[in-house]
C-alpha cells in the first residue's frame, strides 16, 4: 500500500488521504487495484492496542515529548517516541530526524513497530501542518496535550487567527486532553479536559518552584501535593516538565508522587539549552520563534547575554523583525545572521530582522553564521554568556536546495580551541 500515486500498480492499494486525494485518478490509472481510508487501516497497524498520546504547541513540544518518554521508561513500561528529533523505541534509537509529524502511513509503521515490540504508549509530537493537512487521520489518541500557541508557520497558515484555529481544532473532539490553563490562546471541548499550570486555578497547578541550580517545584493535583526536581533551566522547562508530569499521571494513573521522582531522571535534549561550553559560557538552543527567543533569553537574565541569531528562508516573514526586536531587547549584543537561508536573499532575510529594531545600527551584521558566532565569543568579555539560537542540534546548514554540514555547537567547539 502507498500514499503515492506514482507506485501504485495492480499489487499495490492506494491510501487516500486530504494531500494526495488530487492524485486519485493518477493511482487508479496505474492500476491501484483498491482505495482505502486510513482508518479502515488503523486496525491493521494495532492503532487500537496501544495508548498514544499527542503533544502540539509552537514551543516545547520537542522537550514535553521527550520528557513524556523518558518517565514513562523510567517507570518501567515500555514506550516509543516519534518528533523532531526522529524515532526511539524502549531507549533506542530507530530513524534519525525527520518531519516533526511524518506522512500519515509512516506515522502508521512506527505505531506498527512499537506495538510488535511490545510498547504501551507511543509519545508523538503534532504539528500544526499534520493538522491542516489530517496527517493524523485515524488515530485515536488516548491524551493530548497542549504546551502554547504563540506566532509560527503563517507562511503557510496565513495569519495568526488561522494558525490558532488549527491548533485548538486538536481539541475539538471528547477525548481526554491535557490543557496550558495559563494559554489564553487555548480554546477546546471542556469534556474529558485536565488542566495545568501557574498563574491560573488548574487540575496541577505548580504551587511554589525555584529555578535556582535547575528547576524545584511544588505540584499540587487536588489534594495531593508532591514536589519534583530537574536540572533543567528556564521557566519555560518548569511548564514543560509540569506537562509532562500530569501527562504521565493521567495517561497511567501511576502514583503521582513516583511519576514526580522519575523527573530527575530525564536529561534534557540536545540542542534546547545546552551548555557547549562554561568557561565562556556558551549555550545553544533551538529557539526560532519571537516566543520561543525570549524564553530561553529570560531564563538567562541575570548573566548579560551576546546573542546570535538569524531567520530561516522560504518560511514565515511576519516574525521576523518581532525577533529582532526581542533580542536587542534582551541582549547586551546582538549578532545578526542566517540561519538557513533556502532559496532567499541572506542579506534580504537579515534587513527584516533589522527593520524590528530601534536601534539596527548596533546590531553586528554578519551573513557567514560561522564567523559571526566566533565574533561573539571573540568579543565576549568577563562573565558575559554568549546564546546561538535558532538551529538547536540541526547538523547541517540549507543554501537553496543543498545542505551543508553545519553544527552550531561543533563549530562553537572549534572557535573555542582555535582561540
Amino acid at each position: 500500500m502507498t500514499e503515492n500515486s506514482s507506485e501504485c500498480d495492480a499489487q499495490t492499494a492506494f491510501v487516500l488521504t486530504k494531500l494526495n486525494e488530487r492524485y486519485l485518478d493518477d493511482a487508479g490509472a496505474r492500476g491501484a487495484h483498491t482505495v482505502i481510508a486510513p482508518r479502515t487501516l488503523a486496525p491493521l497497524f494495532g492503532l487500537d492496542r496501544i495508548k498514544i498520546i499527542g503533544i502540539t504547541g509552537t514551543n516545547g513540544k520537542t522537550t514535553t515529548a521527550s520528557a513524556v518518554y523518558s518517565i514513562l521508561l523510567d517507570l518501567g513500561y515500555k514506550a516509543a517516541l516519534q518528533g523532531t528529533r526522529g524515532f526511539f523505541m524502549n531507549d533506542e534509537v530507530m530513524e534519525g530526524k525527520s518531519l516533526t509529524t511524518p506522512t500519515l502511513l509512516n506515522t502508521y509503521r512506527h505505531i506498527y513497530q512499537a506495538v510488535a515490540a511490545g510498547c504501551e504508549y507511543f509519545v508523538m509530537e503534532v504539528s500544526s501542518h499534520a493538522i491542516a493537512q489530517e496527517r493524523i487521520e485515524g488515530i485515536d489518541f488516548a491524551l493530548k496535550v497542549l504546551t502554547n500557541i504563540t506566532q509560527d508557520h503563517l507562511d503557510y497558515h496565513g495569519t495568526l487567527e488561522e494558525y490558532v484555529r488549527v491548533k485548538n481544532s486538536f481539541f475539538r473532539d471528547e477525548s481526554k486532553k491535557l490543557i496550558n490553563k495559563d494559554e489564553s490562546k487555548a480554546d477546546f471541548n471542556i469534556k474529558n479536559t485536565y488542566t495545568y499550570g501557574m498563574e491560573n486555578p488548574a487540575s496541577y497547578k505548580v504551587m511554589a518552584y525555584s529555578l535556582n541550580d535547575g528547576i524545584s517545584a511544588v505540584l499540587q493535583h487536588f489534594e495531593q501535593v508532591q514536589t519534583f526536581h530537574s536540572d533543567l533551566h528556564g521557566f519555560f522547562n518548569l511548564y514543560n516538565l509540569t506537562a509532562a508530569v500530569a501527562a504521565v499521571h493521567q495517561a497511567t494513573g501511576d502514583d503521582l508522587e513516583a511519576v514526580c521522582d522519575a523527573v530527575s531522571g530525564f536529561g534534557g535534549v540536545s540542542g534546547r539549552m545546552e551548555v557547549v561550553s562554561t568557561d565562556p559560557l556558551v549555550i545553544v538552543d533551538f529557539a526560532h520563534t519571537p516566543d520561543g527567543m525570549a524564553q530561553v533569553l529570560n531564563a538567562l537574565k541575570e548573566k548579560e547575554l551576546l546573542v546570535v541569531f538569524g531567520a530561516g528562508g522560504d518560511r514565515d516573514r511576519a516574525k521576523r523583525p518581532l525577533m529582532g526586536k526581542v533580542a536587542e531587547n534582551l541582549a547586551k549584543k546582538v549578532y545578526v545572521t542566517s540561519d538557513n537561508p533556502r532559496s532567499e536573499d541572506p542579506d534580504a532575510i537579515i534587513n527584516d530582522i533589522l527593520k524590528g529594531m530601534e536601534h539596527p545600527e548596533k546590531a553586528v551584521v554578519d551573513p557567514n553564521r560561522r564567523s559571526a558566532i566566533a565574533r561573539a565569543i571573540a568579543e565576549r568579555r568577563g562573565d558575559e554568556a554568549v546564546v546561538v539560537l535558532g538551529k538547536g542540534d540541526e547538523a547541517f546548514q540549507i543554501i537553496y536546495d543543498r545542505k551543508f554540514p553545519f553544527d552550531d555547537r561543533e563549530v562553537v567547539r572549534e572557535v573555542l580551541e582555535t582561540a
